[in-house]
Order: structure tokens, then sequence, then C-alpha cells
């Protein structure tokens, strides 16, 4: 896992990316201003209301009310401060001591902004019980109280609603931090439906609920004036579009983040990494589309090695229709491929040189049957097997097989590094795999592998470096066939029948050379 320290640069350039989101030290200070700010600007708007309400009487007692809401403020914003930094104690020593969060830490800075919107919703349903009762003392009608404390109550619900959706946006890099030691798990405290809901409330709810209010009210039987209905209007007009934008942006920004992540894993592309910076439903997306590439990403370097070591046929049968005990008989061209004079080659150049010597040779071998359309079935040392119409069908495997003989001949002369022998055979042979369920290998059994490995023996005696068997190339087409021409016919070790071979023409890469010392 990422360390903090080494992460930071890059989550603080993608938090820069979606504007100020503090994540550092001063996060949870910076959060409680931004909640101080807004509880403000709440207090102002029920403070610009209240300056209107008289009973009718003429006697207000405005004065009595106000000197006592601010008297209240002046004791519950400290207070509320004071609450919401050590409700959040935790979260701000995590962060000052810039450490991963225990996963009790972290899921305390995830209700960083409930936590936040509880203590101001308590904050205000106290102020609208205090400010109630004193307006009812104040006021010659009692029932003036009622009309403000429900007046301040719903200011509250408002302040606390827009308080809960801007520290969910302020907060969204202690979130991520905080998501980043410990992935959602599945438990959603809000999630996006209640944030919707919540922001209908903000927006349609406390508005309409206001203005019912207002006409309904028995302390202002004439019904409220003009100014009190147009400005609760405009607040709600203002409130609505903050909490709209809020919401758009805590959803509309993830979603734009993990589209892009879903066309780049369908393009191939598996290096991704969204942001996981959201409690809810949208953090468990984030979480779940990191995972699916990851899981990719493996899967796809895992099928690299295993086509690396079976090859990219077998590999693409394998995966196509699984793995198991078993096989099937198949026409198949065998060229084997062997390095003559090896013994003595290891000796004069060392273990460590000889082996980047194979490695050269084994890329022309690899490179020339792939092009080819056939298969290295396996390395042997410093021999190759190689297969031709297996696992998959090939429209031409002798003719396929004589070429790629050919030109690894032209090809390992051209390098001058070693002295090679090839052969080729064709015919039946068993291919599947063998082994135990728990380790397989791909492989072909039968007389033409056989056979191949054998002249593969007598290739290294000849000019041309190449001995393929009679039967191989009178299968392959005529442009083929004017390549080799008639040798001896030969008893092979530990086959019953002689074999009729062929040669490449004088006109081969190695005409005139010396047979090497094995």
């Amino acid at each position: 896992m990422t360390t903090p320290d080494a992460a930071r640069p890059s989550l603080w350039r993608r938090f820069t990316d979606r504007g100020w989101m503090p994540g550092g030290r001063l996060a949870v200070p910076l959060i409680v201003s931004v909640v101080i700010v807004a509880n403000m600007i709440g207090v102002g708007t029920v403070v610009l209301l209240l300056i209107g309400v008289e009973d009718g009487s003429g006697n207000t007692g405005r004065a009595t009310v106000l000197w006592a809401t601010a008297g209240y403020l002046v004791l519950a914003f400290p207070l509320g401060a004071v609450a919401g930094l050590r409700r959040q104690a935790a979260t701000n020593h995590w962060l000052t001591a810039a450490r991963p969060p225990t996963s009790e830490e972290a899921s305390r800075a995830l209700r960083l902004p409930l936590d936040t919107a509880s203590i101001a919703g308590s904050v205000w349903f106290i102020g609208a019980v205090l400010m109630g009762v004193v307006s009812a003392f104040a006021f010659p009608d009692p029932r003036v109280g009622w009309r403000i404390g429900v007046a301040v109550f719903l200011g509250g619900v408002a302040t606390a609603g827009v308080t809960y959706l801007l520290v969910a946006w302020a907060a969204r890099a202690v979130t991520a931090r905080a998501l980043a030691e410990h992935p959602p798990k599945g438990v959603l405290a809000l999630g996006v439906r209640i944030r919707l809901l919540l922001t209908w409330g903000l927006t349609s709810g406390v508005p309409m609920v206001g203005v019912v209010l207002l006409f309904v009210d028995p302390s202002n039987p004439g019904g409220p004036g003009e100014a009190p209905v147009v400005f609760l209007v405009v607040v709600a007009l203002l409130v609505g579009a903050l909490a709209t934008l809020l919401i758009a942006r805590a959803v509309g920004q993830p979603l734009r983040e993990l589209r892009d992540a879903v066309q780049r894993v369908g393009a191939g592309n598996y290096d991704v990494d969204v942001l996981v910076d959201d409690a809810g439903e949208i953090g468990l997306l984030q979480e779940g589309v990191n995972a699916m590439a990851a899981g990719l990403a493996e899967r796809e370097r895992m099928r690299d090695l295993f086509g690396r070591h079976v090859g990219t046929t077998v590999a693409q049968r394998a995966l196509a229709t699984g793995v198991s005990l078993g096989g099937e008989e198949r026409t198949v061209a065998a060229l084997f491929v062997d390095i003559a004079g090896s013994t003595s080659l290891v000796r004069r150049t060392g273990p460590e040189q000889m082996v980047g010597l194979l490695n050269r040779f084994f890329e022309i071998v690899v490179d020339t049957i792939e092009t080819e359309g056939g298969l290295v079935n396996k390395f042997e040392g410093d021999a190759a097997l190689c297969v031709f119409g297996a696992p998959t069908d090939h429209p031409d495997p002798f003719g396929a097989a004589l070429r790629a003989a050919r030109r690894i001949c032209a090809a390992v002369s051209e390098a001058g590094e070693v002295d090679v022998g090839v052969g080729v055979a064709c015919g039946p042979v068993w291919a599947g795999q063998v082994g135990a369920a728990s380790r397989l290998e791909y492989t072909v059994i039968g007389d033409p592998v056989n056979e191949a490995a054998r002249l593969t023996d007598l290739a290294k005696d000849h000019p041309g470096r190449a001995v393929a068997s009679e039967t191989t190339v009178m299968s392959a087409g005529a442009d083929e066939r004017d390549h080799w021409m008639p040798d001896a016919e030969v008893e092979l070790r530990g086959r019953d029948e002689p074999t009729r071979t062929m040669i490449l023409r004088s006109s081969g890469p190695h005409s005139g050379q010396e047979p090497s010392p094995r």
C-alpha cells in the first residue's frame, strides 16, 4: 500500500484539480471555519426575517429578541466549534501527525460531514427553543414566540443541510485519505438517495413549509406582507442553487472520472486508479472499478507470462477451453533445431556468455517459427522442438516448416555466432496436455518428433545444415520443393524402416561449410 508521504503529491494534485479541498493538518480547522461562515449566513437570514416581526399592537419586542439572539450566538458559536473539534479530535490528530489512520480513526473521519451538521443542527434547535420562549414573553401576543421559534427552527434545518453538503465537499481530501487506508466495505451511512432527499428538502420542502406557515400564522390573521414572502423566495432560490450545485458536483465529478476510467479499461489500458473519495455507493463503485482494473491487469499479466512459457496459441486455446489432461491426434510437421558443438562452445565462452548467446539464437528461432504460424513447443538446453499444425490448424504446415528451416539456417549463418542442424519431419502425432492435475505441459508425442530429432544429427554433417524427410518435402507446395533435392536413404536410430531424406540445394546458406565438432 502506498504510504501517505509518497501518495501526498499525487493526491494533492488530484484534489486541486477539483477545487479547494484541504487534506493536511489544516483540514479540520478550515472546515470548521467553513461551517461557521455557513451558520453566520443562516443567522443573518433569520435576523433579517425577524426584523419585520410585529404583533400589530405597535409595541414590538424585537430589541429584546435580537439582544437575546446576540447573547446566545456569543456562547453557542464558540461552544459549537469546540464541540466539533473535540468530536473530530482523532481526525485532526492523524492528519497533523501525517500518518495513516487506524480503522476507528478512518470511520470517525468519514462521519465528519454528519457530525458537523448534527452539531450545527443542535445549536439551531436550542436557539429556536430559546428564541421562541424569549419572544413569547417579549411580545404582547405570545403566539409571536411560536412564529419566531418555527422560523428559527426552519432556518436551522436549512443551515444544517447546507452545512452537511459543504463539509462533504470540503472534506473530500480527508475522506479520500481515510478510504485509501480502509476502503468502503458496503456499510453506507448517507448514500446518494439520502443526499438527494436532503437536497429536495432544502430546495423545496423547507421553503414551502415556510410560505405555508406565513399564511396560516394565527398571530397574523391579515396574512404576511409582500416583503417576507419575496425575501423567503429569494433565500430559497439561493439556498437551492447552492445545494443543487454541491450535490451535482458530488455526484457528477466522480461519475465523469469513472466513465473515463471504464473507457480506458475498455481500450486495454488497465493502469487505472480512480480516486476513492466517497463513503457511499459512489465510493463502492470507485473501489469496484479499481478492483476490476487491477484484476484485469493481473489477468493480462498472467496471460502474457502464460503465453511466453507455452506459446501464444496454446495460451489462447487454454483460456478459451480450459485446461485438462488429454489431447487429440493431429497431422503435423515437426522441426527440431540444435546447436552443433555446444559442449566445446560452453567451455570456450563460459556459462554467462553462453546464456546470452543462447538467448540471441532462440530469438531467431522464435521469431521465425511464429512468423510462419508455428509453435515453439519446448526448449531443450541448446535445442528447440517446433510444431506446425497443433494446437490449431495450419493451412500449409509442411511448407511452413520447410521455409522456417531455411530461414533459420540463413539467419544463424548471417549472425555467425553458432552452427546448427535442423531436421524436419511430418506425420500423425498425439497433441495435448500431460502431467498432473496441478502441473500441466502441452506437448506432442509421436514418430515425427523422434524422426525430426534424428534428422537434426544428420543435418550437422551436411553443408546446408538442414535435412527433411522426403514425405515432408513432397507434401509441400511446388515452390517450396524447388529449394530441396534428394539425398541418401538412411536408417535412423529407433526406427525400423529406412527414411529417404532431402537436403537444401547447393545454393543453400551453408554451402561448402565444414561441420562443427560435437
